[in-house]
Order: structure tokens, then C-alpha cells, then sequence
């Protein structure tokens, strides 16, 4: 009732509306970075290499990264390239990506 007896007592003035338009610019801006940084950020999981295996696998929430180096990564490249099951399809060519083919010497 207040406000219909009143009729200016809910406008703002040009110094509020002034504040809300610069604080509304300044959430634009810090959510459109965020959403740049967020698609052009470098992501180190993104692709095998240097002795390092990333591997992607489906799982029960949604997908999960399986990542390795070094002496870990030979190992679990090992026991992949020995496997013929749905993870290692996915693994034998982020292990060939990574360097880290099974040695001839170990082939049949």
C-alpha cells in the first residue's frame, strides 16, 4: 500500500541506476572471461606424450581420465598392449602417442 500512496518511493535515483548498470557490466565481463579462459585454456590431461599417457574411459558418473608418467605409464602400457578388453583399445594409441610402443623383442 505503501508504495500506490507513494508513488516515487520505488524508483531509483540516477546515482542507483548509475552503480547497478557499472556493477551489471562488471558481472558480464568477469563471467565472459571466465567462459574465455574456460574454452581457450591449455589443458595438460588434453593429449599423450613425453612418457605421459592420458586415457579417457567411460565410468558410472560420467568419464574419467586415467593419467601416468614415467615407470607408471610403461607399466600400465605394458599390461594394455597384453590385454585385448574396451580399455585397452583406448589406451594402445595414447601409448603409441606417448612413445611408449610395446618393444619388438617382447612381440610373438
Amino acid at each position: 500500500m505503501y508504495a500506490k500512496t507513494r508513488p516515487t518511493a520505488g524508483s531509483l535515483t540516477p546515482k542507483q541506476k548509475r552503480v547497478f548498470a557499472i556493477i551489471g557490466v562488471l558481472v558480464i565481463l568477469v563471467l565472459g572471461g571466465l567462459g574465455l579462459w574456460g574454452a581457450l585454456a591449455h589443458d595438460s590431461f588434453a593429449t599423450s606424450a613425453n612418457g605421459c599417457v592420458n586415457v579417457t574411459v567411460p565410468s558410472s558418473t560420467g568419464g574419467s581420465t586415467l593419467h601416468y608418467c614415467g615407470s607408471q605409464a610403461r607399466t600400465f602400457c605394458q599390461a594394455e598392449f597384453a590385454s585385448t578388453g574396451q580399455l585397452a583399445q583406448r589406451a594402445r594409441p595414447q601409448c603409441t602417442l606417448a612413445g611408449l610402443k610395446p618393444s619388438s623383442a617382447a612381440s610373438p
